[in-house]
């Protein structure tokens, strides 16, 4: 019999997400002038406020409140109407120097032989059921809030959006684990209060069908384009208005959106946030190593579909274990605690290694903290960053290195395929 699976993905104006936003920001201008910088920050966002806290250990100094506002003002909360906006909001600090406790379980006398920066169990999945290796749902639940955002900078077909939205789709899967059709799509978008309710709806209902979903649709494979049908349930705004929204609406935390940020409830979640950490946190970068492993295993044919977990301990270098779940999809004669076995041999899980591998002492993390953290676009761009005191400093740096699949060769030389 066939089944339904559902994701969920919250837009950049999300107040989640603008939390998130904000503590990666903070993130990559602490690598971008001091690469071995230790950093644990958390955001809060509400109403005309915003709360900086947590851990640093770095030899540079930033202005908090500025790349706080700056980031605000570029997600487009610029309106005092938004009862949130980057120019007129308060930026409370309180952020302050990392326990020596804590440091000294990470640094030793050699980066080589540098622990864990805490205990804790990290997922990575993929499937084959999309080019980019991720899950259907969570895909399109994406797509559909990323070309919002692009129609609302535009502001010529749909003038009225405003930065929060958050969206919704259903897949119904045959037996054997195949997307059929989409069955339902769920858009809920923040807007400007233009009319009657019953105007507004309408309106709002009307361009999401007409506008968005074509040109999302158009972006899609043959494949995933042909399960799009006229006998789609689509929700739009379904309390019908969503003037509040944001910060205003409701307060935002960093690290509420792990599911978004991963596989939108596929595979497994070992429970720990990414955005706001440096990579000495394996809830971060162990996370993205076992993204790396599981797309690489699916890219080379060893399985269809897998999850891969790692776990450690504060301060030990090796790792407690790696385990593989292939789901019964798996294309070698090999158990799944076998194929572990070689995937410990190929792929170095010792913080550092991680690291290196990866290139994750660069400014990169921005761009991960809205439209998920896995199956995006692996590329180098041109970044710029100023201190207090004026000093700039250019950067090219490549985003997303854990989805190359530059590991595939290695793989397929392993297992003999």
């Amino acid at each position: 019999m066939s089944y339904f699976f559902t994701s969920e993905s919250v837009s950049e104006g999300h107040p989640d997400k603008v939390a998130d936003q904000i503590s990666d920001a903070l993130i990559d201008n602490f690598l971008a002038f001091d690469a071995d910088s230790k950093v644990a920050c958390e955001t809060l966002v509400t109403t005309g406020q915003v709360v900086l806290a947590g851990e640093v250990k770095s030899n540079t100094y930033l202005d908090v409140q500025k790349i706080a506002r700056d980031v605000i003002n570029r997600i487009g909360y610029t309106k005092g109407e938004y009862m949130f906006d980057g120019n007129s909001c308060g930026v409370l600090s309180a952020i302050h120097e990392q326990s020596d406790d804590i440091n000294r379980g990470v640094d030793r006398a050699t980066k080589e032989e540098q622990g864990a920066g805490d205990q804790g169990m990290m997922f990575g999945y993929a499937t084959n059921e999309t080019e980019n290796y991720m899950p259907l749902a969570l895909d399109l639940s994406h797509l559909i809030l990323k070309e919002l955002a692009v129609l609302r900078r535009e502001n010529k077909e749909i003038t009225y959006l405003r930065p929060d939205a958050k969206s919704q789709v259903t897949i119904e899967y045959s037996d054997d684990n195949v997307p059929q059709r989409v069955e339902a799509v769920v858009v809920s978008t923040q807007h400007d209060d233009f009319g009657s309710d019953d105007e507004m709806l309408a309106k709002i209902r009307k361009d999401i069908k007409e506008i968005l979903m074509p040109r999302v649709i158009a972006q899609l494979s043959p494949e995933i384009q042909a399960l799009f049908n006229d006998d789609i349930k689509y929700h739009i705004n379904p309390t019908g208005k969503f003037v509040i929204g944001g910060p205003h609406g409701d307060t935002g935390l960093t690290g509420r959106k792990i599911i978004v940020d991963t596989y939108g409830g596929k595979g497994a979640h070992g429970g720990g946030a990414f955005s706001g950490k440096d990579p000495s946190k394996v809830d971060r970068s162990a996370a993205y190593a076992t993204r790396h492993i599981a797309k690489n295993l699916v890219a080379a044919g060893v399985a269809d579909e897998v999850l891969v977990q790692v776990s450690y301990a504060i301060g030990v270098v090796e790792p407690m274990g790696i385990f593989v779940d292939t789901y019964g999809t798996a294309k070698v004669d090999l158990t799944d605690g076998e194929i572990a076995q070689k995937v410990s041999e190929i792929f170095d899980m010792r913080p550092h290694a991680i690291e290196t591998r990866l290139q994750l002492r660069t400014p990169m993390y921005s761009e991960t903290a809205a439209y998920g953290h896995m199956g995006r676009k692996n590329e180098v761009v041109s970044k710029t960053f100023t201190q207090p005191n004026g000093e700039s400093k250019t950067m090219d740096v490549e985003l997303f290195t854990w989805e190359k699949l530059d590991y595939v060769a290695k793989v397929k030389e392993s297992f003999g395929l």
